[in-house]
C-alpha cells in the first residue's frame, strides 16, 4: 500500500471506532483486528503504520470526531507530511479543502474535563494518560526456580514486576508459555501488594473478572489458604481456571454472583475473611493509555451508576472481614468520586474501621489513600485506600 492509501485505510477504521464509540460497541481494537481479516492485501507494515495512524488519531482528539477524515485532520494540522499525503491520488485520501471539518483536541469530552479539574488531577497527569503504555509483567514466584525472562526488560516498582516496550510480543515467550510470568500492569501488581495477603489466610477477590488479581493473590499465599475469586460475569470468570492451570495456581474457589444477591451467597464467609479485595467496576479513566478511545464512551449517567454500584460493594465487603482484618478497595480511575470521595464515604457509612495508607514504593496521598498516575509513577492510573476493622 502506498502510504496515501493507509491514511485513508486509517481514516475508514476510525469512522467505525466513531461509531462503536456511539453506540457503546466493540472495541477500537477488535475493529481493527476485524478490518485487517477481510483485507487480505494489506502487509505486515501496512498494519503497522495504519494502526499506529488510528490510535496517533483517537489520542488527539478530545471530543468525539464527527467523522475519521475530521480525526485524522486533526492530526494532519500538525504533521505537514501527513497533510500532504491527501492528494486525491490513487487510493489517497481527498485534497484538504478550507473550512473542512476538523476534529477538536483535547484530553476528552468537557464535562471529563472539568472532573478532572475538580479531582485537582494535573495537566501533566491528565495528559500522560494519552501516551503509549509500556508492556509490563508479573514473574509468578509459584513456578519457582529460575525464570529466564525475555530480553529487553527492566526492574519495575512492583516486588516481582519488569517492563518491556510496547511492542514486545511476550506471549511467544516461553516463561510465559510455562506460565512463568503473566502480563499485568505495574500499578495492577501494586494494588495486589496493598492487600498482604498471607499464607493460610481467608482471602475473597470481590470483583475478580478474569482473575489476573486473584493470581497475584494466589502468589502471595503460596497457595495455602482459602482464596475466593467473584463476579458477576460469567463468561469472564470462566477464563480464571485455565489462568490458574497454567500458573500452577491451585485451590481456588470461584463464586458466581448474582447481582444484588450478593450478600446471600457469600454468607458463609461473614465476618471470616482476613482480606477482602475490592477492585471495583469503575469509569477505567486510568487506563486511557491502552484504550484511548474509551474517554468517547463514557457518560455522566455511567459514572454515576459505577459510583453507586462501588458503594455498594465496599458495604458488602465489610460484612466479610473479621475484626483484625482489612479491606482493600481499588479504582482504575483517577477521578475523585471514584477514589478518594469513595473512601471517605465508606468510612462515614461505617464505624469501626480506620484507614490505613498503603505502603507502597509509589502513590501521591489522596484523601484516606493513594493515586497512582502514568505521570508521576509510570503506571495506569489507580486510586488504592486500605481500611482495617477495629
Amino acid at each position: 500500500m502506498t502510504p496515501g492509501a493507509r491514511v485513508q485505510a486509517a481514516i475508514e477504521v476510525l469512522d467505525l471506532v466513531i461509531a462503536a464509540a456511539r453506540a457503546n460497541g466493540a472495541p477500537a481494537d477488535r475493529l481493527i483486528g476485524d478490518w485487517f481479516r477481510t483485507r487480505r492485501f494489506a502487509g505486515s507494515k501496512d498494519r503497522r503504520a495504519i494502526r499506529e495512524l488510528t490510535y496517533r488519531a483517537i489520542r488527539a482528539c478530545g471530543e468525539v470526531p464527527e467523522t475519521g477524515r475530521a480525526a485524522m485532520l486533526r492530526v494532519a494540522a500538525e504533521d505537514p507530511e501527513l497533510a500532504a499525503l491527501f492528494d486525491g491520488n490513487g487510493h489517497a485520501p481527498a485534497t484538504i479543502v478550507s473550512g473542512e471539518p476538523v476534529a477538536e483536541a483535547g484530553l476528552a469530552p468537557r464535562w471529563l474535563v472539568e472532573r478532572f479539574a475538580a479531582s485537582e488531577v494535573a495537566e501533566a497527569d491528565a495528559m500522560a494518560l494519552l501516551d503509549r503504555a509500556p508492556l509490563d509483567i508479573r514473574v509468578n514466584t509459584l513456578r519457582g526456580g529460575r525464570v529466564e525472562l525475555p530480553e529487553g526488560g527492566e526492574r519495575s516498582l512492583a516486588a516481582h514486576g519488569w517492563r518491556y516496550p510496547p511492542e514486545t510480543s511476550i506471549e511467544q515467550s516461553d516463561a510465559y508459555v510455562h506460565g512463568a510470568i503473566e502480563v499485568q500492569d505495574t500499578g495492577s501488581q501494586l494494588t495486589c501488594e496493598a492487600v498482604a495477603a498471607r499464607p493460610g489466610e481467608t482471602v475473597i477477590d470481590l470483583c475478580a473478572g478474569a482473575g489476573g488479581k486473584t493470581l497475584a493473590l494466589a502468589a502471595e499465599m503460596e497457595n495455602s489458604g482459602t482464596l475466593v475469586a467473584c463476579d458477576v460475569d460469567r463468561t469472564r470468570l470462566s477464563r480464571l481456571a485455565p489462568r490458574a492451570e497454567r500458573a500452577g495456581a491451585t485451590g481456588i474457589e470461584t463464586v458466581l454472583l448474582d447481582p444484588n444477591k450478593e450478600v446471600q451467597a457469600l454468607q458463609r464467609f461473614a465476618g471470616a475473611a482476613d482480606a477482602v479485595l475490592v477492585d471495583a467496576p469503575c469509569s477505567g479513566t486510568g487506563t486511557w493509555r491502552r484504550n484511548p478511545e474509551a474517554r468517547w464512551r463514557l457518560t455522566e449517567a455511567q459514572l454515576a451508576r459505577y459510583v453507586t454500584v462501588q458503594a455498594r460493594l465496599l458495604d458488602i465487603a465489610a460484612g466479610l472481614v473479621k475484626p483484625g482484618g482489612r479491606l482493600v478497595f481499588v479504582t482504575c480511575s483517577l477521578l475523585d468520586e471514584e477514589g478518594a470521595s469513595q473512601a471517605e464515604g465508606f468510612l462515614k457509612r461505617n464505624l469501626g474501621w480506620q484507614a490505613v495508607t498503603p505502603q507502597l514504593p509509589a502513590g501521591t496521598p489522596r484523601g484516606p489513600g493513594l493515586r497512582l498516575s502514568p505521570w508521576q509513577d509510570g503506571t495506569d492510573g489507580f486510586f488504592v485506600a486500605r481500611f482495617e476493622r477495629l
